[in-house]
């Protein structure tokens, strides 16, 4: 008794796969069609300057940092300046920038890095990806929804001058600025922060946070 040969009906399943593949097309054309309409990200405008110490406010900075760069730049045009007035107002700014998240495009738009030490500057910012910038989502077109917190004041609780020394820094008048911060909203963000401000030149730099 001779057996026959089964037949596979192929083509059920190659249209599917075809229908499929097609489908797969047409949303990538549409994706990319979505991609091309959407408007590139304004370039952010400087504001307000301090040019010989190389400050910059951007359009992009709050209400709270605006005002406190006003009253750096006053007390900078001064002379002599109350260097005691910059260390402290320039810790205010500093952590004002850095914790009002809500200003950050994305987690790599760390705030308050111009006040910080150059050889310091690296690290720093590594730090702040992996852990108060981590989760900072972007919002380079506009539409960010995610809560993050703003400042809305620094008190300067103590600030003391004595000596600094590392292996590659020392300063005999560092500034010890212990600092509280406060929100608009408590989002469990970090409360107190003390910081070391050295002298590079005719300025004030962040050398060390805590």
């Amino acid at each position: 008794m001779t057996k026959k040969k089964r037949r596979i009906r192929t083509g059920p399943i190659v249209c599917l796969f075809m229908i499929f593949i097609f489908g797969i097309l047409i949303y990538c054309i549409f994706e990319l069609l979505s991609s091309l309409k959407k408007e590139p990200p304004e370039e952010i405008k400087i504001v307000n300057q301090i040019e010989s110490y190389n400050y910059n406010l951007d359009e992009n900075d709050p209400a709270y940092v605006s005002e406190l760069f006003k009253e750096l730049k006053e007390e900078l045009e001064k002379e002599p300046k109350d260097e005691e007035k910059y260390a402290s107002l320039l810790s205010q700014i500093f952590l004002a920038d850095f914790f009002t998240l809500n200003s950050a495009t994305n987690k790599n738009d760390i705030g308050g890095t111009q006040f910080v030490l150059s050889s310091y500057k690296d690290s720093f910012i590594k730090k702040a990806k992996d852990t108060v910038y981590r989760y900072v989502e972007n919002n380079i077109y506009g539409k960010r929804e995610q809560e993050l917190p703003i400042v809305s004041k620094v008190d300067v609780k103590k600030i003391e001058k004595k000596a600094y020394t590392t292996d590659k820094i020392t300063d005999a008048n560092a500034y010890y600025v212990n600092c509280e911060i406060h929100y608009k909203e408590e989002l469990e963000y970090q409360v107190y922060a003390n910081l070391i401000l050295i002298h590079n030149e005719n300025k004030l730099e962040i050398a060390v946070m805590k």
